[in-house]
Protein backbone atom coordinates (compact mmCIF):
# COMPACT_ATOMS: atom_id res chain seq x y z
CA UNK A 1 0.00 0.00 0.00
CA UNK A 2 1.48 3.44 -1.29
CA UNK A 3 1.21 6.77 0.69
CA UNK A 4 -1.77 7.44 -1.13
CA UNK A 5 -3.48 4.64 -0.85
CA UNK A 6 -2.77 5.10 2.68
CA UNK A 7 -4.59 8.88 2.36
CA UNK A 8 -7.20 7.40 0.81
CA UNK A 9 -8.61 4.35 3.12
CA UNK A 10 -7.62 7.08 5.78
CA UNK A 11 -10.03 9.03 4.23
CA UNK A 12 -12.43 6.29 4.18
CA UNK A 13 -12.26 5.12 7.41
CA UNK A 14 -13.36 8.99 8.99
CA UNK A 15 -16.06 8.98 6.01
CA UNK A 16 -17.57 5.70 8.00
CA UNK A 17 -16.89 7.24 11.38
CA UNK A 18 -18.73 10.04 10.82
CA UNK A 19 -21.71 8.33 9.07
CA UNK A 20 -21.58 6.10 12.15
CA UNK A 21 -21.52 9.35 14.50
CA UNK A 22 -24.36 11.26 12.97
CA UNK A 23 -26.43 8.42 12.88
CA UNK A 24 -26.83 7.75 16.72
CA UNK A 25 -30.22 7.50 18.23
CA UNK A 26 -31.53 9.71 21.24
CA UNK A 27 -30.21 7.28 23.66
CA UNK A 28 -26.97 7.43 21.83
CA UNK A 29 -24.86 5.20 20.01
CA UNK A 30 -25.92 1.59 19.90
CA UNK A 31 -23.55 -1.28 21.21
CA UNK A 32 -22.65 -2.52 17.70
CA UNK A 33 -21.76 1.42 16.33
CA UNK A 34 -19.91 1.69 20.12
CA UNK A 35 -17.81 -1.28 18.63
CA UNK A 36 -17.40 -0.62 15.37
CA UNK A 37 -16.38 2.94 15.87
CA UNK A 38 -13.45 1.05 18.46
CA UNK A 39 -12.04 -0.82 15.31
CA UNK A 40 -12.49 2.21 13.35
CA UNK A 41 -10.25 4.89 15.76
CA UNK A 42 -7.79 1.91 16.49
CA UNK A 43 -7.36 1.49 12.39
CA UNK A 44 -7.32 5.33 12.56
CA UNK A 45 -4.41 5.35 14.50
CA UNK A 46 -2.45 2.75 12.96
CA UNK A 47 -2.76 4.18 10.26
CA UNK A 48 -1.50 7.84 10.96
CA UNK A 49 1.73 5.84 12.86
CA UNK A 50 2.56 4.10 9.51
CA UNK A 51 2.21 7.24 7.52
CA UNK A 52 4.11 9.50 9.69
CA UNK A 53 6.83 6.70 9.80
CA UNK A 54 6.83 6.49 6.41
CA UNK A 55 7.13 10.66 5.95
CA UNK A 56 10.27 10.27 8.33
CA UNK A 57 11.79 7.26 6.89
CA UNK A 58 11.41 9.53 3.43
CA UNK A 59 12.79 12.49 5.34
CA UNK A 60 15.65 11.22 7.24
CA UNK A 61 15.78 8.12 6.14
CA UNK A 62 17.22 5.24 7.99
CA UNK A 63 18.44 7.43 10.79
CA UNK A 64 15.49 8.72 12.33
CA UNK A 65 17.11 10.39 15.04
CA UNK A 66 18.48 12.69 13.12
CA UNK A 67 15.33 14.09 13.45
CA UNK A 68 16.16 15.75 16.86
CA UNK A 69 18.79 17.78 15.23
CA UNK A 70 15.66 19.72 13.13
CA UNK A 71 14.01 22.46 14.51
CA UNK A 72 10.84 21.20 16.31
CA UNK A 73 8.14 22.74 13.88
CA UNK A 74 9.88 20.73 10.92
CA UNK A 75 9.82 17.69 12.92
CA UNK A 76 6.32 18.33 14.15
CA UNK A 77 4.55 18.69 11.05
CA UNK A 78 4.53 15.04 10.85
CA UNK A 79 1.18 14.90 13.01
CA UNK A 80 -0.40 16.78 10.62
Amino acid sequence: MDENDLIQYIEKLVDEEKTLRSRTGEDGPSGEDLQRLGVIEERLDQCWDLLRQRRARAEFGDDPDRAQTRPADEVESYRQ
